[in-house]
């Protein structure tokens, strides 16, 4: 096992663990020397790894971002760039402009060799989706509310032009290949439902929605299983 694959490997075993582990059990299952162990230690903390504890006691990996040169391997960098790739297609200017920056801090710790592969990517996303329609309401606002995951009063048309008032609890943001979708518990319906952002018309803040955004995205999957599941049940008589 080469160096840079041995401290990553030490970090990986490392993340995966809530309690302190002995360089000795650390030892065994690289399968090298517990003086391996203390060297490849030192050497993470060194390159800013938040690795926490001692000698007899154990280490753990603390709290906080690290990300050292041989922290992604070479197909798990060409995924990242893949996707970055994608959101630059497909995301707004805000998440167009976030991953210009993720991509630029990435490739800022490339070895040489992997800026190359990075600049003349193996792999790259599909043709860009068609011009997505202009939104009357701010993605900004949107995000907001899922964030502060309060309720929003829209005023909303769907394709027959109907107009309707919804008031919904904002719990994700999709980027679809020709429109952009909110998805949001509708209080009318009583259920999850998917809205056009470019067919909102109106939107306007309200207090916080009695649930937790977790609970609702579990909610929100169980309700597309169970969708699923209809469709794809045989037809009673």
């Amino acid at each position: 096992m080469g160096r840079s694959t041995r401290l990553l490997a030490l970090l990986q075993a490392l993340r995966g663990r809530r309690h302190p582990v002995t360089a000795a059990t650390l030892a065994r299952e690289l399968e090298v020397s517990e003086r391996t162990i203390y060297r490849d230690l030192s050497e993470l903390a060194a390159q800013g790894a938040p690795i926490q504890g001692e000698a007899g006691v154990g280490y753990i990996l603390g709290p906080g971002l690290f990300l050292p040169p041989l922290m992604l391997t070479e197909d798990e960098t060409e995924a990242v760039l893949l996707g970055l790739r994608y959101v630059d297609q497909r995301g707004d200017d805000v998440l167009a402009k976030a991953a210009e920056g993720v991509r630029a801090k990435i490739t800022a710790v490339l070895s040489r060799e992997m800026q190359a592969t990075a600049n003349t990517p193996l792999s790259i996303p599909g043709p860009g989706g068609k011009e997505f329609p202009e939104n009357r309401v701010p993605l900004a606002l949107l995000r907001s509310a899922i964030r502060t995951q309060k309720r929003l009063a829209i005023e909303y048309v769907d394709e027959q032009e109907r107009r309707t008032g919804r008031v919904v609890w904002p719990i994700q943001l999709g980027f679809m290949d020709s429109a952009r979708v909110l998805t949001a518990r509708c209080e009318l319906r009583k259920a999850f439902r998917f809205f056009r952002t470019d067919r909102i018309l109106s939107a306007e803040l309200r207090d916080r929605y009695p649930a937790r955004r977790t609970d609702l995205l579990r909610d929100f999957q169980a309700q597309l299983r169970d969708e699923q599941h209809r469709r794809d049940a045989p037809d009673r008589i």
